[in-house]
């Protein structure tokens, strides 16, 4: 991606060595990426079951006199602040034409685990949006893990984790993340309605995801070529077919709740190509037809 004179935005906290909740005998983000990446792209925090899943059953407190961070993890922080900022300024747009106004998430960037408005969680989450704070919250080893583990690398690659984020904190100003998780609630967890509206959600959050690329690009120009093969790349990587089979070696369509690895890479190419949020509606079609 182009992000050369890129603005940086204001909206995001470093509490990276500033302590955290650690989930006693955690097993680490590195240990077991595949499991960070099954709860990956979630937005479901506020409801019930996201957070019996973010929740440690033990917790301590503890705190850092802080520490130097690397070249790398400088770059990292550079890129979030300026993605973030780009999305600012497209959403802001989108709903202007809209005849709305947008109110911005924050970002919070932690190492290890962090306290939010829904609960307590650590690495082994992964990235997640929190509706009661309006915060999306990440931990920057999760980009090197996406490439260490399953392959899904490059600048818009990551681009697209912090886009879907912040694609459920639209559907909270649209007002679809309460209708949603209203509706999970009604089925009870691990249902197949609650499932299926699940995985409706991430693939609205995968569209929202391009059609903010879509528009920053024509802001700023910012995809190269490949760019967006990387992020069809990473949006297969994250199906749930895909990584029940790394993990189990099979695949459970009943539990799915995020999409397949074709249905993801569906809606986020859809986005990217329209750039028209009205063509996002996954809630209306045949469950079969997504």
């Amino acid at each position: 991606m182009r992000l050369d004179g890129r603005r940086e935005s204001t909206n995001v906290e470093d509490r990276r060595g500033k302590g955290g909740v650690v989930k006693a005998g955690g097993i680490g983000l590195g240990g077991i990426i595949i499991v960070a990446l099954i709860y990956f792209l979630t937005g479901k925090a506020p409801d019930p079951g996201m957070l019996q899943q973010m929740s440690p059953g033990s917790t301590t407190t503890q705190y850092s006199d802080g520490k130097d961070y690397s070249e790398v993890d400088k770059e990292l922080m550079q890129f979030c602040k300026q993605i973030l900022a780009g999305t600012e300024d497209v959403w802001t747009q989108e709903f202007r034409k809209l005849g709305r106004t947008y109110q911005p998430p924050k970002m919070v960037i932690f190492a290890g685990a962090v306290s939010s408005g829904c609960g307590s969680a650590t690495s082994d989450s992964g990235p997640f949006y929190c509706s009661a704070d309006q915060t999306v919250y990440l931990d920057l080893e999760f980009f090197k893990s996406m490439r260490k583990q399953i392959g899904a690398d490059g600048d818009f690659a990551y681009a697209y984790v912090i886009a879907h984020e912040v694609g459920h904190h639209v559907q909270n100003q649209l007002g679809i993340l309460d209708e949603a998780h209203n509706k999970m609630a009604q089925y009870g967890k691990n249902t197949q309605g609650y499932n299926q509206t699940s995985v409706r959600l991430e693939l609205q959050a995968d569209f929202f995801a391009g059609v903010w690329a879509h528009h920053d690009n024509k802001m700023f120009g910012s995809l190269e070529d490949g760019d967006i093969e990387e992020a069809l790349n990473a949006a297969a990587k994250i199906g749930d077919d895909y990584l029940q089979k790394q993990a189990y070696g099979r695949t459970m369509p009943e539990t799915f709740n995020h999409g397949t690895s074709a249905q993801r890479s569906k809606w986020l190419k859809k986005g990217i190509a329209t750039g028209d949020i009205r063509q996002g509606d996954t809630f209306s079609p045949a469950y079969s037809a997504l």
